[in-house]
């Protein structure tokens, strides 16, 4: 390509006037000083900004901050390339230009590793050879190593192997040349090299198949393991050489005993041969146990194999499958049991020491079958390992043996038997540990800071701050603080940055007096321990906390379970909250612990308690909450729009949420309202790429079911809230305020001191109670005879309220109900069933929670139409007047009920606009009269109407059971009806042994006319 040297270049910025490069594309110049101004043509200016120096030949704009010279001008005014400016210029102004052309040379700088001359075989082990170099001197292949616990030293060279980074392609001579063609040419063929040219392993983990029993050894298949986590979508982690999957890894351990262990893939195959079990091979996935693999254990004379597959379902099929095969073939199976949905490698880094760990699960592997083909199917067999000096010596020696075993040694009836592959059997690995890409450095770690030193007595002392903060592998960027004495120097940079690095490195040396080598030394030191820090801060934060139940010792045990298994633990409950100093509020406070206990159901209940302000709506939720375990609650005074977003995935899940005031929540509504609805909130939202550094679309999702705790004071609660909540309103009355002074006085009494203890023992027991309870299944057997209105759309929300109460009633008692189990569909499934009991309870707290949540009125407008119909039956009786010709003032209503004017103003609104009360002007034209238009009986005892009568489910099961006695088939009784419904072909049920038996159709006839009734609400209200 041609290029312009620098002489040429300043001789088109000193020779070509700008001035009259400028006035020669017509702009308006004028003279000022020294300088030239003009109206910058490159923004939007009205006044003159841009200055034209004629000393520097350069333009400067102090609006836009546009500047350069003559060919920057023409490549902004004209839209056009460097070198397309400068031909430009040259041309327009006569100037020669004799370009000078600079080739590219194609010729590799490196030694390539790959011998032109080799073929494909040979190739192919000069390629695993290069990737096994690169791995030894690579610091992120070691540190993926480390973090997969395949920490043997001996691991790298004995089975080669290696890291794909890229640096293969770049020692290869380019694709142009003769040589660089050959060479990529077979490299396509093998597979390393895809048809871009880009290396198909890169960015992998390398481990190859090698075929030792081959002179020289046979590289017959390489597997590639990405070794990040965040790669882009689509791209896979696992990679293998085009074609079918051909050899034996681990070949030589065949010949080394008659029993071998059988692992998913190659990491899990490492794993066990890096803690010393040696024995070991692989498939190539749970469908990848090739004829090859089973030629070479019936070659070999296996007798036993130990299947050691992932645990999970492909993993459990494929057990069973393989097993059937290898029984055909004349060998005994077993199954390795790792914990569920795990695999040999997770299982080694989770459970340490890890050799120990995986001796025990091999010496309880589940015995599968035998050759037979017969089974144990209960229980495990201890598996032994029947040693003689017959076979053939192991691959690998002890470190420091220099007898090298050769042939066939026999030792006259000499037996042996130990434990399966267990390491006291075979070789001990050698101390030394996996190579370091430094030496190693010691820090010490605070909560802010890392501190490192160096030199004798330690006379370089480091500070580092801000590591917290990077969480990308791609950067690096902290404080770094030295000191030697009385000299320090301190700076900001990025690791990473070289150039910022080294700017470090020469002002710190210039800072303590020492030489630039010493300080650069140290700066290594410090990158390598950071890394390594930061890798440990990096998965630790990618880990998912895992919340463990607290333990509880044998006392509390028995006193939590004794709790759950209390006959009457409703009432136990009610009675313990009043203990623990809530007055009164019966059924608000067991509706609150009902609800919390739902955390536990697929579909948890919401509570929210509505009251006016120092009611004592916050003392109650607490109350309640205080009773639930610790690491089942997250509790907020406040939150903002999108923080329910940013939580983690699974941090709420099946937990109880509690807001103070639903205000506080006001702008999160939205997402707490559909986390209730659908158990499940998700939101996209634009961040920067950590690679890349481009803005990209992320996805956020937080997973319930969680149970939502509120409280309000807002006398209108937002609808769509209201139909997803059970709304509980509190006891404004003066007897309750009353009851409330009295235990605020008993409190500062020796009995309040004595009351305080035993509440902390109460709230105790029952934070151990739920942590014991369990989140199961709930089957309704009496699901299809349950009844509820149908009048209005808002009661389909509100149905599945009150079935999932049922369900939470019946949950709360699961240790006193028989666990049962349904198979289906090759599941298990633990369930327990309703009782007409649980039933019971939840249409008693349905009366009063869904039938005030279901009047047209709120539970506090309701309240007032009450005390206003008292003071006027009141005030009627003593003025002997009709009520029709009494009106009264909200002055009047006030001084009755001692309610505050603001909320006067809105519940008479709300009933005046609802006609229960007619506006009247007064006399004085501004003063509201009011006259009570609603002459109908009003009930402080709310009811729902719809709910089935408890008894008819009592009367049917008995007579069930009494039919089911004396005839076969199933006798049957007709719904009980409503007076109104009733007639006298209807039939009835008494209490006698001499019942009329029906036939079906009228029973049916029955039902069907009872749902029709309650579909219309003219069904009176069954109790």
């Amino acid at each position: 390509m041609a290029r312009f040297t620098e002489s040429q270049l300043n001789k088109l910025k000193t020779d070509i006037s700008l001035v009259r490069l400028i006035q020669s594309q017509g702009y308006d110049l004028k003279k000022s000083g020294k300088e030239y101004i003009m109206q910058c043509p490159f923004h939007d200016d009205k006044t003159p900004s841009l200055k034209v120096s004629v000393e520097k030949n350069v333009f400067n704009c102090f609006g836009c901050d546009a500047k350069g010279t003559v060919i920057d001008w023409v490549m902004k005014t004209q839209g056009v390339s460097f070198k397309h400016a400068c031909e430009i210029l040259a041309d327009d102004a006569g100037i020669h230009l004799d370009k000078e052309i600079v080739h590219k040379s194609t010729k590799p700088k490196l030694e390539t590793p790959i011998d032109i001359q080799a073929d494909k075989q040979k190739a192919l082990a000069q390629v695993i050879n290069f990737y096994c170099e690169t791995l030894k001197q690579n610091t992120d292949g070691l540190a993926y190593l480390k973090l997969r616990g395949l920490t043997n030293p001996e691991l790298i060279d004995t089975f080669k192997l290696g890291f794909a980074n890229r640096t293969l392609g770049f020692r290869l001579p380019a694709a142009n040349r003769e040589d660089g063609k050959t060479i990529r040419g077979t490299l396509r063929e093998l597979g390393i090299l895809r048809t871009s040219g880009h290396e198909h392993f890169n960015g992998s983990l390398v481990i190859p198949v090698i075929d030792n029993t081959a002179e020289g050894g046979l590289i017959t298949e390489v597997y590639g393991r990405k070794i990040l986590s965040n790669l882009r979508k689509g791209t896979p982690k696992h990679l293998y050489l085009p074609g079918p999957h051909v050899g034996v890894f681990n070949q030589r351990s065949l010949a080394s005993s008659d029993e071998i262990i059988l692992c998913e893939s190659l990491i899990d195959a490492l794993t066990f041969w890096n803690h010393g079990f040696r024995n070991v091979t692989t498939s190539y996935g749970t469908g990848g146990f090739t004829d090859e693999i089973l030629q070479a254990f019936k070659a070999n004379k296996i007798k036993r194999v130990l299947i050691a597959y992932d645990r999970d379902k492909a993993g459990d099929s494929a057990a069973d499958e393989l097993s059937k095969k290898l029984n055909s073939q004349g060998m005994d199976t077993y199954r390795i049991l790792f914990p569920k949905n795990m695999d040999a490698n997770q299982y080694a880094n989770s459970v340490q020491p890890a050799a120990k760990s995986l001796g025990i699960v091999i010496r309880k592997a589940q015995w599968m079958a035998n050759a037979d083909g017969s089974a144990e199917t209960a229980g495990s067999r201890m598996v032994t390992l029947k040693v003689t000096n017959e076979k053939k010596e192991p691959a690998i020696q002890k470190s420091g043996d220099t007898k090298q075993m050769t042939g066939k040694k026999k030792l006259a009836n000499e037996e042996k038997f130990i434990p399966l592959a267990s390491p006291e059997s075979l070789p001990e690995p050698p101390a030394s540990i996996m190579p370091q890409a430094g030496s190693r450095t010691v820090a010490k770690l605070s909560d802010h800071e890392v501190n490192i030193t160096f030199g004798e007595s330690n006379t370089r002392k480091y500070r580092i701050r801000g590591l917290a903060k990077n969480m990308s592998y791609e950067q690096l960027k902290l404080n770094i603080h030295v000191i030697k004495g009385d000299k320090y120097h301190i700076d900001t940079f990025d690791l990473y940055h070289a150039r910022s690095r080294t700017t470090y490195i020469k002002q710190a040396s210039i800072e303590l007096g020492h030489d630039i080598n010493v300080i650069k030394k140290d700066m290594g030191r410090i990158l390598i321990k950071l890394e390594e820090l930061q890798e440990e801060q990096i998965q630790k934060a990618m880990k998912p906390e895992i919340e463990t139940k607290p333990k509880l010792d044998d006392a509390q045990y028995e006193q939590a379970m004794g709790l759950l298994k209390t006959p009457n633990l409703m009432e136990k409950i009610t009675a313990d909250l009043t203990a623990s100093g809530i007055i009164g509020e019966d059924t608000n406070k067991l509706t609150a612990y009902l609800g919390c206990v739902s955390r536990k159901l697929d579909k948890p209940l919401a509570i929210i308690i509505q009251s006016t302000s120092a009611a004592g709506k916050s003392t109650l939720m607490d109350a309640v909450i205080e009773m639930m375990p610790e690491h089942e609650k997250v509790q907020y005074s406040a939150m903002t729009g999108q923080s329910l977003f940013y939580m983690g995935e699974t941090s709420l899940q099946h937990k109880i949420l509690a807001i103070s005031e639903e205000e506080g929540a006001h702008n999160a509504s939205y997402a707490l309202k559909l986390l209730q609805s659908e158990g499940k909130i998700t939101i996209a939202s634009t961040g920067k790429d950590e690679t890349t550094g481009n803005m990209e679309t992320k996805e956020y999702s937080v997973q319930g079911p969680v149970m939502l705790f509120m409280t309000t004071t807002a006398i209108d609660i937002d609808e769509e809230l209201m139909n997803r909540c059970l709304v509980l309103t509190v006891n404004e009355s003066i007897e309750q305020t009353q009851a409330i002074h009295a235990i605020q006085r008993q409190a500062l009494t020796l009995d309040g001191l004595k009351a305080n203890a035993t509440k902390r023992a109460i709230i105790n027991n029952h934070q151990n109670a739920q942590s014991l309870l369990n989140s199961i299944k709930v089957v309704n057997p009496y699901a299809h005879k349950l009844t509820f209105m149908s009048n209005k759309t808002r009661t389909r929300r509100d149905h599945m309220k009150y079935l999932n109460l049922i369900n939470t009633i019946t949950l709360l008692h699961q240790h006193q109900r028989e666990i049962k189990t349904l198979q289906h569909d090759g599941e298990h499934i633990n369930y327990i069933e309703v009782t007409i009991k649980d039933i019971k309870w939840a249409n008693k707290l349905a009366h009063k929670i869904l039938g005030r949540s279901l009047d047209e009125l709120p539970p506090q407008t309701r309240t007032l139409l009450t005390l206003v119909k008292k003071m006027i039956e009141s005030a009627c009786k003593k003025e002997k007047t009709e009520r029709a010709h009494y009106r009264f003032s909200r002055r009047d209503i006030r001084e009755f009920t001692n309610w505050s004017d603001g909320q006067l103003k809105i519940h008479c609104s709300r009933l005046s606009d609802m006609e229960y009360l007619i506006v009247h002007k007064g006399g004085r034209g501004l003063t509201i009269e009011y006259e009570l238009a609603y002459d109908g009986e009003i009930s402080n005892n709310a009811h729902l109407m719809g709910l089935i009568d408890v008894k008819q489910l009592y009367d049917e099961q008995k007579i069930g059971q009494k039919i089911a006695k004396s005839d076969p088939s199933k006798g049957q009784v007709s719904p009980k009806l409503a007076p109104s419904q009733g007639s006298k072909n209807t039939p009835k049920v008494n209490g006698s042994n001499n019942h009329k038996q029906i036939d079906a159709q009228t029973i049916e006839n029955a039902r069907l006319g009872l749902e029709k009734s309650l579909s219309d609400n003219r069904i009176n209200t069954m109790a």
